[in-house]
């Protein structure tokens, strides 16, 4: 496996590799979530790389990049393992270079949910997801379902600025107990990580009421923020949404596809997760 740091140098080889390239942007601390599309991506394409870059701008000035987990070393020892031909992992001052001061702003998509209560960070994420594409010019890059918000900025970034890449979103990986697989998991105490599979459940409910023919959104939301609250280690929810799947408009009937999707703190943690209501 190739590791490359530099700009030009990823540039280069990319030049003369065999296609189709398939492509997995990621922040590192890697776990089975990242490998399951490591996995597809190995499958459908004749050259895999891997990108590893902690993205500042996506985070919060209340959010503490320094915690964020880190272990480069494991994460290529990983990546070797899955046979991915090169892994990119540049230096900040590749990115985002001294006097950087152009950014990709997403539009009403990334205002909703996430984009609410973190108000720079899908412009972090869209600017640091169109340099890493035009570097690297995959043919298909690959990302969770975990992140459904993200997914549907990107497919729309993708789309707009004609981007020559397919946007692979690929299911949610979990734990056992139905917990969505996370780096932030690293952050709960023994008691949070027992009580955090209620935000699975949560979702769970949701679905299950469709099943039963209920429709009426409000009434979805509210049985979903009555099951969390019930959780005592649940300390704040920032949001219960019921949107539609592509448009991210908040429903009054489900009668599209939709996604279910909260965002709650559990003890200091907050976590993420939804699931689509077909």
């Amino acid at each position: 496996m190739h590791i490359i740091n530099k700009n030009a140098d990823i540039v280069d080889a990319v030049k003369t590799i065999a296609r189709p390239l398939g492509f997995v942007p990621t922040m590192g601390a890697l776990h089975k979530g990242h490998l399951s599309l490591v996995h597809q991506a190995r499958k459908e394409n004749a050259t895999l790389g891997v990108s590893i870059f902690l993205n500042p701008a996506q985070f919060s000035s209340d959010e503490d990049l320094s915690e964020y987990p880190q272990n480069l070393n494991r994460d290529l020892e990983l990546l070797r393992k899955e046979n991915v031909d090169f892994a990119f992992v540049p230096p900040i001052s590749e990115i985002y270079p001294r006097q950087f001061d152009t950014w990709v702003e997403p539009g009403a998509l990334s205002k909703k949910l996430e984009g609410a209560h973190r108000q720079e960070h899908f412009r972090g994420v869209a600017t640091v997801v169109t340099k890493l594409f035009n570097l690297v010019t995959p043919d298909r890059a690959y990302f969770g379902q975990k992140d459904g918000q993200q997914s549907v900025v990107i497919r729309q970034l993708a789309r707009d600025l004609d981007i020559g890449v397919e946007v692979v979103v690929l299911p949610t990986v979990r734990d056992p107990d139905g917990l969505a697989l996370s780096s932030r998991n690293v952050y709960l105490s023994p008691s949070e990580r027992e009580a955090a599979p209620v935000i699975h459940r949560s979702l769970l409910r949701a679905q299950e009421l469709l099943r039963d023919s209920v429709r009426d959104a409000n009434q979805l939301r509210g049985e979903v923020e009555e099951m969390l609250l019930e959780e005592p280690c649940i300390s704040r929810i920032d949001y219960v949404s019921i949107a539609d799947a592509e448009t991210l408009e908040e429903l009054s009937e489900v009668n599209t596809k939709a996604m279910v999707s909260v965002a709650v703190y559990i003890g200091n943690t907050r976590l993420i997760d939804n699931v689509i209501l077909e």
